[in-house]
């Protein structure tokens, strides 16, 4: 079954040029942050890609990389993320394959994707500020321990999802502890 939804300001354009008017670009605009909390508004990824593979040709890791450091780690994208939306931008024509690393496609953005990221430059930018400003407001290193607090969880969750004896328990609490007065002690 196919549904549209429509919102206010929520117009969306499909086909080869049809970035313009999505969501995010138009957030970018307004300086809002996006719909649900997300980082990015529909949308304003691949222009992002489209920019950083402007700036030199990249591997998506490199990409990934390079978003988190640009963010000051306050966010990474994933791989399930960026390289689906590195497929369907090489598919428009705005990106394709470079001479590389053996076994990484490097990417480099096409004459056409750079006219692509020309007619959306301003929404651009404002997405460019919206990164530099939450890498200012986040801190100096309060992402990247926030990103580490969730991995201590989803290991916790994973390993008490096995069986546990007393003594398993025991080692976790004592890790656990230790590592906090380790902190306390820093």
């Amino acid at each position: 079954m196919h549904r549209h939804h429509h919102h206010m300001g929520d117009h969306i354009r499909r086909g080869r040029h049809g970035w313009g008017g999505r969501m995010g670009l138009h957030e970018a605009r307004e300086g809002r942050r996006g719909r649900g909390g997300r980082f990015f508004g529909h949308g304003d990824l691949r222009f992002v890609l489209l920019a950083l593979l402007e700036e030199q040709p990249r591997h998506g890791y490199d990409l990934i990389r390079e978003l988190e450091e640009r963010t000051g780690g306050a966010y990474r994208p994933s791989p399930g993320v960026v390289y689906p939306t590195l497929a369907l931008v090489e598919d428009e024509g705005f990106i394709r394959q470079a001479d590389g690393e053996a076994g990484r496609k490097h990417f480099e953005i096409t004459p056409e994707g750079k006219a692509e990221l020309d007619r959306n430059r301003e929404g651009v930018q404002a997405v460019f500020a919206r990164i530099e400003e939450a890498s200012k407001s986040a801190g100096p290193g309060r992402p990247r321990i926030a990103r580490a607090m969730v991995n201590l969880g989803m290991a916790l969750k994973n390993r008490m999802g096995r069986p546990v004896t007393p003594e398993d328990v025991d080692r976790i609490v004592g890790m656990i502890d230790d590592t906090a007065s380790a902190i306390e002690r820093t």
